[in-house]
Parts: structure tokens; sequence; C-alpha cells
């Protein structure tokens, strides 16, 4: 692979990692730009290093087998497992879900920029932030109006919340 054609991947991974986790950071939250650059770039960069593998199968032996789907798995595994660590529960509420995702998202754009798969990684990009930003005002909405509607002793189903003795 030529060093031009490395230098564009990693700078676009950057760039593409770096604007989902900018909206993150406007969100407010822990993982955001800084740590969705980090997975991006990491992800792209463990997928050119598969893909250079396969370039240098000559210096192997001739048994020798390089598979870049292992190292790809392998990246959504630990991924998976870093955001398993920005899930938290809050009693009732559970915080972090989206960011969990929204990580998980930033390393398949690492990897398919690194793969050179760069309509797919552009594409899915702008459809995240549709997604991230777009859709914050109608989560606000939907809130409110569940809010609005739900009735004191009354549970989400309509049922009769159980009553709790006065202390």
């Amino acid at each position: 692979m030529e060093e031009h054609t490395v230098v564009l991947r990693l700078g676009l991974s950057v760039l593409l990692g770096g604007l989902l986790g900018l909206e993150r950071e406007m969100s407010g939250q822990s993982a955001g730009l800084r740590t969705h650059l980090l997975v991006s770039l990491g992800a792209c960069l463990f997928t050119l290093s598969s893909i250079a593998a396969t370039h240098s199968l000559p210096e192997f032996p001739s048994n020798a087998d390089a598979d870049i789907t292992r190292i790809a798995s392998q990246v959504v595994v630990g991924i998976g497992f870093l955001g398993g660590g920005a899930i938290l529960r809050h009693g009732d509420s559970i915080k972090g879900l989206t960011t969990a995702a929204n990580l998980w998202l930033t390393a398949s754009v690492g990897m398919a920029t690194g793969m050179g798969f760069f309509l797919g990684a552009l594409i899915t990009v702008a459809l995240a932030l549709l997604a991230l930003a777009g859709l914050r005002p109608l989560e606000r909405s939907l809130r409110h109006r569940r809010q609005r509607t739900r009735r004191p002793g009354v549970d989400d189903d309509g049922e009769e919340s159980p009553r709790t003795p006065p202390e």
C-alpha cells in the first residue's frame, strides 16, 4: 500500500471519528471528541495493519494464512467491551447507551476508512449525526408528552402502582 493512501485513510478516520465525537462532546458526554477520534483512528490502523499483512505474505512460509477479517472481528469485540464501560445504571434509569453505540459505530467508520470504503464511512457519519443531533427535538417532545400523560400512582402500562405507606 502506498504511503499517501495510508496517510489519507488515517486522516479521514480522524476527521470522521472526530465529527461523531464532537456531537457527543457538545452534548456533555464523558466519551467525547478525543475518545471517538482515538477509537476511529485505532480501528483504522488495525484495519490497515491487517491489509498490510496480506500484502506481505510472500515473506511468510507457504502454509501461512492472513485473514483480515480476524482483526476486524476482534475490533468489534474490543469496542463492545469499551462501550460496556460507558453504560451506567442510576436507579431505574440507564445512562450511556447512546455513547456506547456511538463508540461502536465510530470503530466501524475507522475500519471502513482503513479498507478504503470512503463512501460507506461518509454516509454512515452523515446518518449518525442526523440520528444523534437531528432526532433530539423529537425525543424531547416524546418525553414531554409521556410525562404529561403519566398519572401519579399509575405505571407506564396503565396499571396501578403499589402504594408505599408513608414513613
